[in-house]
């Protein structure tokens, strides 16, 4: 086990937040984080009123970060554009503090408004760098508001409104949290290259079999579940420039944007790997379903469709052969942007568990859709290989890794 070595130095972080209307509430945050004998640096994204406390960057310097005046803000009275315009201050400064090494994390507190503000800027910093929102709106769906980032949502209980017998206990745990964030000490380990891969429950045997035979062969293999967020998190590591090779077998993700599921990763989706050169396998593994919730919120538009029970709470319908097509068609065009190696495997006995001889999504006109359409579309110079047998066969598996690894080593 790695070993850690603990370390008291004293650390900076920044409080972020609009200091007119919560001056109050981060005044008691920055004392609360100062007893615990941290630095504090804070930032005001204010616009309207004057700040209650002192800040280190005035809002005046935010502004001019989003190439915008304050006083332009101030004159037209629009809330959406302030919030707008302070949010995209805020994300060019931080990770200018931070490079300059005078921000070790970040916290703040406010509404949905405050919440847009510190999250848009929270996630322009990398994945590590201690981040906590105090929200009113953490009880709900805070996807818009985390992203891909490790931003750690709060829930604020009562209105960041004040100091009472609430928000007292829940100010001062939130500096507590973000204190014991800073002082943590990652253990220090021996780094590998790194492979991310893609996989889904019907996905899974082909992942595992693949993953093996990679970390065998000196890697690490960091896997994202294809539900959205995971497409769309493995796509900013590649982005990042942290992925020595890309295992994109399940591209269900795809399936979802298109029909109208609940797991898309948005449009972009496939492009990383593409724009950044990297080196990669593509597979067209669960693409025969999108994915809905419990069968009371498939849309009525779907009625007639096939269908399968994955669980309570999961619905899966069958792609038809003209999605199908329209899938390949949509493959060819974001791997046609790729600037380095890609090869595409496409099983010819089926796409997932499912879509198997026999099984309740077994389609080969569909899949057969998708490899024309696919192969008619991609650039002559990107290998399509046909693979006789299940993407979840060991032989598909095999397959993939080696091609990898061998794309990866030139």
């Amino acid at each position: 086990m790695a070993k850690i070595t603990a370390k008291t130095s004293t650390k900076t972080i920044v409080l972020l937040g609009a200091l007119d209307t919560k001056g109050a509430e981060y005044g008691f945050v920055k004392e609360c984080i100062e007893a615990n004998g941290h630095r504090t640096l804070v930032m005001d994204v204010g616009v309207l009123g004057s700040p209650v406390i002192q800040p280190d960057v005035g809002r005046q310097e935010v502004a001019r970060a989003a190439k915008t005046e304050l006083s332009v803000l101030v004159e037209r009275q629009d809330r959406g554009e302030a919030v707008v315009t302070m949010a995209r201050g805020a994300a060019v400064l931080l990770p200018k503090l931070y490079a300059e090494g005078r921000l070790d994390g970040v916290i703040a507190m406010g509404g949905s408004g405050g919440s847009s503000v510190a999250c848009a800027a929270m996630q322009a910093l990398p994945v590590g760098v201690p981040k906590v929102m105090v929200s009113t709106v953490a009880s709900g769906d805070v996807s818009g508001y985390v992203g891909v980032k490790d931003i750690v949502m709060m829930p604020s209980i009562v209105d960041v409104a004040g100091i009472n017998k609430i928000s007292r206990e829940i100010f001062a745990r939130a500096a507590g949290a973000i204190c014991g964030m800073v002082e943590a000490e990652v253990p220090s380990g021996v780094d590998k290259p790194t492979i991310v891969a893609s996989m889904f429950g019907n996905s899974t045997r082909a992942v595992e079999t693949a993953r093996e035979i990679l970390e065998e062969a000196g890697y690490e293999v960091l896997v994202f579940h294809s539900v959205g967020t995971g497409g769309r998190t493995m796509e900013s590591l590649i982005e990042a420039g942290l992925v020595d090779g890309v295992l994109d077998i399940t591209t269900t993700e795809w399936a979802d944007e298109l029909v109208g599921g609940v797991l898309t990763a948005g449009p972009t989706r496939l492009e990383a790997a593409a724009r950044h050169g990297v080196p990669a396998v593509v597979a067209p593994a669960c693409l025969d379903m999108v994915n809905f919730n419990a069968p009371d919120t498939v849309p009525e538009r779907f009625k007639g469709r096939i269908f399968y029970q994955h669980n309570p709470n999961v619905t899966l319908m069958r792609t038809t052969v003209e999605e199908n097509r329209r899938l390949g068609e949509i493959l060819a065009e974001k791997l046609n942007l790729s600037t380095g190696p890609v090869t595409v495997l496409v099983p010819l006995k089926g796409f997932s568990m499912i879509d198997a001889e026999g099984g309740p999504f077994w389609c080969p006109e569909a899949n057969a859709a998708f490899t024309a359409a696919l192969k008619m579309n991609i650039r002559p110079d990107i290998p399509v290989v046909e693979v006789d047998g299940n993407v979840n066969d060991p032989e598909f598996a095999q397959r993939s890794a080696r091609t990898l690894l061998e794309s990866i080593r030139g």
